[in-house]
């Protein structure tokens, strides 16, 4: 398995709007299940973080190939996809049924003995 974390910005004011939807996303549980078992997803966690430049959410999600599982989601016209990437966009300010162009780059990796 593959991990990626990515940073998406958080437009102002929006960062309660962003808490709220991932409260609905765990009421939609099992919608949310399903759609990231069609991406090929197996965990997923969201982090909300406090900048100088202002507010980021940081998605870190485990799959045998994140970039595809991106690809997959854009491209999805599923009834909770549509949902999740309009409240998203909305919260982020970004379109996205466009794939994320490349995920970020892996700088170190580490692990206790």
């Amino acid at each position: 398995m593959a991990m990626a974390a990515v940073a998406f910005p958080v437009l102002p004011g929006k960062a309660e709007d962003g808490r709220r939807f991932a409260q609905e996303v765990m009421e939609r549980r099992q919608e949310a299940a399903a759609a990231w078992r069609r991406q090929g997803t197996t965990r997923e966690w969201w982090f909300l973080q406090a900048t100088p430049a202002g507010e980021m959410v940081i998605v870190v999600l485990e799959s045998a190939d994140p970039q595809k599982a991106f690809q997959i989601w854009a491209a999805s016209t599923d009834p909770y996809d549509v949902w999740f990437k309009e409240r998203a966009g909305s919260i982020c300010g970004i379109d996205f049924n466009q794939p994320i162009p490349a995920l970020p780059e892996q700088l170190l990796e580490w692990a206790a003995d």
